[in-house]
């Protein structure tokens, strides 16, 4: 049985606009594959896909900025959750490395948020990425 945990954004995701609440939904059979599905109805059922970085790119390691920190409440980098976008496609499926989705997993606000400093593909084919 999947697990479902509500989490809010603190500004729309691009593209998603205006949902900030969405549903962080565990694909069953997929260890650290997930589903987000916008639950306000003004915005409709939208739904994206994301990884858990610490499954499927253990030597991804971005790094927000103090501000990108403070706004989501991070006091702990032990409770920020690092997922990424997933586009899959017939083609293979790309992953989004210029803006993660960091999640607060003590307060399950999250923001997607763009990384600075970085030469972070937008649309890196996730087998390249994993293995990188």
């Amino acid at each position: 049985m999947s697990t479902v945990t509500p989490v809010r954004f603190l500004a729309p995701p691009p593209g998603l606009e205006p949902l900030t609440a969405f549903d962080l939904v565990d694909v069953e059979g997929a260890s650290g594959l997930y589903s987000l599905t916008g639950t306000e109805s003004s915005g409709g059922k939208r739904r994206f896909y994301a990884i858990d970085a610490s499954v499927y790119l253990p030597d991804y390691n971005p790094e927000i900025s103090d501000e990108q920190a403070r706004q989501l409440g991070l006091e702990d980098p032990a409770d920020a959750r690092v997922l990424v976008v997933a586009n899959p496609s017939d083609g293979g499926t790309t992953v989004n490395l210029l803006a993660p989705v960091i999640v607060n997993t003590r307060t399950w606000q999250c923001a997607q948020v763009i990384l600075e400093g970085g030469d972070w593909p937008l649309r890196a084919p996730l087998e390249a990425a994993a293995a990188a």
